[in-house]
């Protein structure tokens, strides 16, 4: 049990490298004609990226139906991808992209940084120019300006809380 967890934390931590390379040479790549719709404006709840989702639930499914009986590493290969994909659904299109209203503002620092990095990489609406293709590891410039927005926000309040 504790080897079959380690496969899947290991495997979570795999595909934040895999969905790196996907997103910066398949996605900005040869299958852009998917991908640019998740960079472009639109007033629908879906986009053609999202049959990405169904790529990786798939594969996703195969390794769980595949290594299920007996419960094999293929079993934990597959937990792996879906917490992967539990995890992208909740920071990318809820938290980042708010598709649905869950969360509001916040001062956790790498998230404020993840969604600058995120906003870097969506200013550039072409195949190319692109940069930030993760989904989860952050380039340190981007934790500084996210530490100095925070630090900002606080001294604020802490100068409204004392006049009040």
């Amino acid at each position: 049990m504790l080897t079959g967890i380690g496969i899947m934390l290991l495997t979570f931590v795999v595909m934040e490298g895999v969905a790196w390379v996907m997103h910066k040479y398949v996605l900005h790549g040869f299958l852009w004609f998917l991908h640019k719709s998740h960079h472009t404006r639109h007033n629908h709840v879906f986009e053609l990226n999202d049959l990405f989702f169904a790529y990786y639930g798939t594969l996703s499914m195969l390794f769980f139906i595949f290594g299920s009986d007996p419960i094999d590493y293929r079993f934990w290969i597959g937990a792996g991808i879906t917490l992967y994909g539990v995890a992208y659904f909740l920071i990318h299109d809820v938290f980042i992209h708010r598709r649905i209203k869950l969360f509001g503002s916040t001062s956790n620092v790498y998230l404020k940084a993840l969604n600058m990095a995120h906003k870097v990489h969506h200013k550039t609406q072409g195949k190319h120019d692109s940069e930030s293709f993760g989904m989860l590891w952050v380039a340190p410039r981007y934790f500084k300006l996210a530490y100095g927005i925070v630090k900002k926000q606080q001294e604020r309040g802490a100068i409204y809380n004392q006049r009040t």
